[in-house]
């Protein structure tokens, strides 16, 4: 799949787009109070500590509903095989593919959301005096992101765009109300 001319193959895209989606909304909500109502600036310790956590739960969360929904999928080619002992897929060769496959899913999953998170909030952390700029470009990144997945999947480009960013500035609001960090 081709997104901003850089191709991917077809079956990570799913895991870099999550990835990428939940750094940033993820660092929105945890450092959106901190950027927008405190004096002290966001410093480059915060914001590694914001990455890791977004990317260590985010990749926790992807390998379990990945792994389960890839071994509920030969369970379900097992039925359809009418294969008289269960979970026997699971054990063969194509279980262990599913495992090596989520794991590097995850891996992509982990990498991106970190990734994502990171870039926004060590804007903030290199130029303190210009407060909104993290929020800034997490917004625009999210904009530009849907417009990148809308041509990918020959979406509507602005409301793919618009979705984002609304998303965005919502968990922006709620991360300023939340006040997280």
């Amino acid at each position: 799949m081709n997104i901003f001319g850089l191709s991917f193959p077809r079956e990570y895209i799913f895991a870099l787009v999550i990835g990428l989606v939940d750094g940033i909304l993820t660092a929105l909500v945890l450092a959106g109070g901190k950027v927008v109502n405190s004096r002290d600036s966001i410093d480059i310790m915060l914001v590694l500590r914001i990455s890791i956590a977004t990317a260590l739960s985010g990749a926790f969360i992807f390998f379990v509903a990945e792994y389960v929904r890839l071994r509920g999928e030969l369970i379900h080619a097992e039925r359809h095989l009418n294969l008289t002992s269960h979970g026997h897929l699971v054990t063969t060769q194509l279980g262990r593919i599913v495992f090596s496959d989520t794991l590097r899913g995850t891996a992509i999953l982990g990498t991106y959301s970190f990734f994502g998170a990171l870039l926004p909030l060590m804007s903030g952390a290199v130029l303190p005096g210009l407060r909104w700029l993290p929020i800034a470009i997490a917004i625009t990144a999210l904009g530009l992101l849907g417009i990148g997945l809308a041509r990918a999947v020959y979406g509507n480009t602005i409301r793919w765009a618009i979705a984002l960013i609304v998303a965005g500035v919502f968990l922006t609001a709620v991360g300023v109300k939340l006040h997280v960090i």
